[in-house]
């Protein structure tokens, strides 16, 4: 059983990735490579730092003035186990959990079927920030994402209805 994750960082007070003030974890690692990323630096899988996945609940849960956490990175989906652990117990605190990937719904969706982290993850959070930052989508009036394909969606509502729910900000 995984109890570690690597992160790149941590932004222990944002306001600009997801509603209300939040603690986001940076995972280290991905493959998308989109162009103009915001945070090359957590491309490599080797990089970052690794965390007891228990210690960092417990800095949340202490922090009770936070309205949630957010995944960002790198892609937290291509570290999905350890995510998806952290992101139950977070859960078993009632946290807010929102997490941006360069996957879309879709994708994951399938995913999901052959990877039960995936499914996991996606069980536990409350907001999803899907697709990949396109440069010639990019548009710096967009509240919460950086490129206009990007979605904001209800995970919950998406998964209870079969249809994804998009949330208008």
């Amino acid at each position: 059983m995984i109890n570690e994750i690597r992160l790149s960082g941590i932004a222990q007070q944002s306001t600009v990735n997801g509603v209300g003030l939040r603690k986001v974890f940076f995972s280290q690692g991905c493959s998308h490579h989109c162009l103009n990323c915001f945070n090359p630096e957590t491309w490599p899988f080797t990089g970052g730092k690794i965390f007891e996945i228990r210690e960092l609940v417990k800095q949340v849960v202490k922090e009770q003035y936070l309205t949630g956490v957010t995944f960002s990175g790198g892609d937290p989906f291509q570290q999905a186990e350890a995510f998806a652990k952290l992101a139950k117990q977070l859960k078993q605190h009632h946290i807010n959990i929102w997490a941006y990937t360069g996957y879309t719904y879709e994708e994951l969706q399938e995913l999901s079927k052959k990877n039960q982290s995936i499914h996991e993850l996606m069980m536990n959070i409350d907001v999803l920030v899907d697709g990949k930052y396109i440069e010639g989508q990019a548009d710096a009036q967009l509240k919460y994402r950086g490129s206009k394909n990007q979605r904001i969606i209800d995970v919950p509502r998406s998964i209870k209805l079969k249809k994804i729910q998009i949330l208008q900000m």
